[in-house]
């Protein structure tokens, strides 16, 4: 075991440090004798309060621990998986990721409705494309307004003006507390999520087998599985940055199942897919994934603009 104070970099929100703090007790409840420092650091996204969330971009928030980590400021960073790009800095790896939490989306609103029977006209608010366009491809008389902040403040605003209710993860909400605030989960077959989402990522230098080394104790198989696979759909359909995509991974029996989607953000066209891979091939199974969603005519829209 380790000599040394393990400084575990992490944002200063009250989930990041919730998810922080549910990573050191894994560490500790495997290397009792561990010393562990939480290193507080506020990313560039988390300063620019005012940007609209889109315009930072995936990895804005993961950028700001992984350049400390780079730096030897930081021994490991703690991340929502969903956060992370899929490629990482060269010298970087993921070296675990804990059990994963409830992947779903929620809801929540003023009148504690479900999905189907909000009424006509009701404004959500959300920041992301990916729920923008699957919600409204099936509700395509709600309206979508933007929304940004921690999970406690997007859910200050379910009442106020302009925001009758929000759709956030239903895994900030469990590791918070907050599940009684939930007014309906939403079906991954109807509101696929993101990739990642539910997971956490420990991130760690390549060239530092001490903490891998420990991390593997606090590595969940089933969850680095499913989430390798989303991600690689990420990876192979260029992260998104042009409509938005989604993947959902589960394992049985050796087998993935891997849901993929791609829209376009007001609903107006969406396509969906689910193949199947074997476990063993977690790291190739998303572009798999990928092939199929496209073959379903998706490449119609996910690579559009490369092709005018």
């Amino acid at each position: 075991m380790t000599d040394r104070t393990i400084r575990i970099g992490t944002r200063g929100s009250a989930l990041a440090r919730v998810q922080t703090d549910e990573v050191v007790r894994a560490l500790k409840a495997a290397w009792p004798k561990v010393r562990v420092e939480v290193v507080p650091i506020r990313p560039d996204g988390d300063r620019r309060k005012a940007a609209p969330l889109q315009s930072l971009g995936r990895g804005t928030f993961v950028k700001g621990l992984e350049e400390p980590l780079l730096k030897h400021e930081i021994d490991l960073a703690v991340h929502s998986a969903k956060d992370m790009p899929s490629t990482l800095p060269d010298g970087l790896i993921i070296v675990a990721y804990p059990p994963r939490k409830d992947p779903r989306d929620v809801i929540v609103n003023r009148w504690d409705a479900e999905f189907e029977d909000l009424p006509s006209g009701a404004r959500l608010g959300t920041s992301s494309p990916r729920r923008a366009g699957q919600l409204l491809s099936i509700r395509p008389d709600l309206k979508v307004v933007p929304v940004r902040g921690n999970v406690d403040t997007r859910l200050t605003k379910v009442g106020e003006e302009g925001y009758d209710g929000v759709v956030l993860a239903a895994a900030g909400l469990e590791r918070l507390g907050w599940t009684a605030k939930v007014s309906d989960y939403l079906d991954p077959g109807m509101c696929i999520p993101d990739a990642g989402q539910g997971s956490l990522a420990v991130e760690a230098r390549e060239d530092d087998s001490e903490m891998a080394e420990l991390l593997a104790a606090v590595d969940d198989r089933h969850t680095r599985v499913t989430v390798t696979a989303e991600r690689d759909f990420v990876e192979a359909t260029g992260g998104g940055c042009r409509v938005p995509v989604a993947a959902y991974a589960t394992e049985h029996e050796g087998t993935l199942r891997i849901r993929t989607m791609a829209c376009l953000p007001d609903g107006s066209r969406i396509f969906r897919s689910t193949t199947e891979a074997s476990a063993a091939e977690a790291d190739i199974a998303g572009r798999r994934a990928a092939r199929a969603l496209e073959a379903k005519g998706a490449d119609v829209i996910m690579y559009e603009g490369r092709r005018s």
